[in-house]
């Protein structure tokens, strides 16, 4: 994606622009040239200059242990627990994995922590007192919102922090309100001050983002498809750039036809037939986001072959639609669709454009009147069956293998299907004066408004591809199965460090329960009028409080996506569970040492302190092969160096 950035070639992907640009950036300012294709891990650069892409992701990935240490700082002003949850993350081989690579996930995390960091830095100012629209406060909030920003504009993740600020905000304003010291007035100007540096200042640099992104990617590419008419008009080399067609459809006319549905493709066939046991054995129909020639059909009148000079097709016309490259008529009959049952199968029927009477259609312009011109790229069109009383289709529905993974078309008897509209695109004929495509070109805020459209489409639509290893929510905190980056003679496999994860995850557990007790005893000591002194112990648990909910809102909501996941969508969760293992030690071992006598408990607090970094440093060193590369049998087979390190049979390498 950085080489078509740096080649200025649209594409799609499912997540915003910014993380892939900043990596082109690098690449462009390093000297690589956007010329590697980097098909498939283990492949050899041959000169290629990757390396400034890759320093500049391991950069921002490293850059999160300090942030990571300035933001618990910030919430505890605890040293001790500052360095013990950001000692977690260092010593993570699965973390420092994630950021030696050119991938998104270091961007989305240094700008995640960036969030993070700013979030309380701006709540201590406020807690400070510090006014809302002093030159400090302001600084804090505008690299807040900025961070924020740069996190959504990397991944839609980043909606998960942006969340999490908004619940710290809330906070802060609560508390600002119910310090009766203060006016009201003073708790409505921090909440005007906010609302432009953290929601306002996001947005707009958010679109200036996209902006940037749609204005660099000008020439066309291989996602074309997924966008609209109008969108590719704007796409230099896309055959509807600086193009013309004729205003109005002709009988005889050679079109495509691309359907209104978001991220819809073209009506498609091909010499393919439908398999033994899916309806009629007759030719495939199917969209296609590609183009190719077999996108191409010719309108014909519903009962002969051609007409003699120029007829405009118009809505409530009785029409065959034949296929150009095969010669066979858009087709549907009383068999069941593939894939979705209430629907009838299309297909592509007769020889030579001769077919049967299951190949008239009745073509209507939705919201128009029988009569009106089909134009090109403006009507909104319906291709209703006139036998079956159906409409023409796209379910969105992947075929299996036999039908190469393109979407499934039907005819639906619902004639109400919001998905059964399409447009003529590509319109050849040449008896009719052309007009030019700049005029349906699409608009930035148009392309702004699809593009999230056909990304929130895609997303939601991921499927796992063939071999690929994918994971479950429950799979991620204990650690259950790592995944390979590369699986040559040099081995490296993504894994949490376990000794780290099983750590958080019981330290999560623990806070439930610590929480639960505190919230009890706080709650008798209310009822007998006993005031409790707010201390360092407090202050720890408000803090441990706070990651917790980090952890559960970058955690939880993958339980509800029914979109493809993968083991590399816990690391967010896992910087916030590992600040809150650092912050929860700290507030269990203090409580322990105040039962103590003085001597005793600080010999025991240092003792169990030297145990726990002995034990997280050590087990970096056990488990730095899975990161820096592993050579020989694997651990599965006899004389494995990491034979021992096998813990769990679900680890693979």
């Amino acid at each position: 994606m950085a080489s078509w950035y740096i080649n200025r070639t649209f594409f799609f992907d499912v997540h915003p622009p910014l993380g892939k640009m900043l990596i082109a950036l690098s690449g462009k300012l390093s000297g690589y040239d956007g010329t590697f294709p980097f098909e498939k891990p283990g492949d050899k650069y041959d000169g290629a200059r990757y390396q400034g892409m890759r320093l500049f992701c391991t950069t921002l990935g490293a850059l999160v242990i300090p942030l990571t240490f300035l933001s618990i700082w910030e919430m505890t002003k605890s040293l001790e627990a500052t360095f013990i949850g950001t000692l977690l993350l260092l010593c993570d081989v699965g973390f420092m994995t994630l950021n030696r690579y050119i991938l998104l996930d270091p961007i989305l995390l240094f700008f995640m922590s960036c969030s993070i960091y700013g979030c309380f830095k701006v709540s201590t100012l406020t807690n400070d007192g510090l006014l809302p629209f002093s030159p400090r406060m302001l600084s804090w909030q505008i690299f807040l919102g900025t961070s924020l920003a740069c996190t959504m504009s990397v991944k839609f993740v980043g909606l998960f922090v942006v969340l999490f600020v908004g619940l710290r905000t809330v906070a802060d304003l609560w508390n600002i309100l119910g310090d009766l010291s203060k006016p009201v007035k003073f708790t409505i100007t921090h909440l005007i001050v906010r609302t432009l540096t953290l929601i306002v200042w996001p947005f707009v640099l958010y679109v200036f983002f996209f902006w940037i992104h749609l204005t660099v990617l000008s020439k066309s590419g291989n996602g074309d498809g997924f966008y609209s008419s109008g969108f590719q008009a704007r796409l230099e080399g896309n055959s509807l750039h600086n193009a013309s067609a004729p205003r109005v459809l002709a009988y005889g006319a050679l079109v495509t036809l691309k359907n209104h549905r978001t991220g819809g493709g073209y009506l498609h066939s091909h010499h393919h037939l439908y398999p033994a046991g899916v309806g009629a054995r007759q030719q495939q129909i199917t969209t296609y986001t590609h183009k190719d020639e077999n996108n191409r059909w010719q309108i014909k009148p519903y009962n002969r072959e051609r007409v003699e000079g120029t007829v405009v097709v118009r809505s409530g016309d009785l029409v065959r639609v034949t296929h150009a490259p095969t010669g066979r008529n858009l087709h549907s009959h009383r068999e069941r669709a593939p894939l979705t049952a209430k629907h009838l199968q299309v297909t592509g029927y007769g020889e030579d454009g001769v077919g049967d009477a299951n190949d008239v259609w009745k073509i209507v312009i939705s919201g128009g009147k029988d009569g009106e011109e089909i134009q090109t790229v403006r009507s909104k069109l319906m291709l209703v069956h006139y036998l079956q009383a159906c409409v023409l289709t796209t379910t969105g529905k992947q075929l299996p293998k036999w039908g190469y993974e393109q979407q499934e078309v039907s005819c639906n008897p619902n004639l109400r299907d919001k998905n059964a509209l399409w447009n003529i695109e590509d319109n050849v004929f040449d008896d009719l004066p052309k007009v030019s495509f700049e005029s349906y070109a699409s608009g930035f805020l148009e392309r702004f408004y699809e593009s999230h459209a056909v990304m929130f489409q895609g997303n939601s639509g991921l499927k796992p591809k063939e071999g690929e290893v994918t994971s479950q929510p429950w799979q991620w905190p204990i650690n259950y199965r790592g995944q390979f980056f590369s699986g040559s003679t040099h081995r490296i496999y993504l894994l949490g460090n376990p000794v780290v994860w099983w750590t958080n995850l019981a330290f999560l557990i623990i806070f439930f329960l610590v929480y639960i007790i505190n919230s009890i005893k706080e709650k008798r000591a209310e009822a007998f009028g006993v005031s409790r002194q707010v201390g360092e112990g407090s202050l720890l648990l408000n803090a441990a409080g706070w990651t917790f909910i980090g952890w559960a809102l970058h955690y939880i909501p993958f339980w509800a996506m029914g979109r493809v996941l993968y083991f590399h969508h816990y690391f967010p969760a896992l910087v916030f569970s590992s600040m809150l293992t650092g912050i929860l030690t700290e507030y269990l071992l203090s409580s322990v040492r105040s039962y103590l006598s003085p001597e005793l408990g600080k010999t025991a607090y240092h003792c169990i302190i030297g145990v726990v970094i002995s034990t997280t440093v050590y087990s970096f060193y056990l488990f730095s092969p899975l990161a820096y590369g592993m050579s020989g049998p694997l651990a599965s087979e006899p004389n494995s160096t990491m034979a021992g390190l096998k813990w769990l049979e679900s680890w693979e390498f």
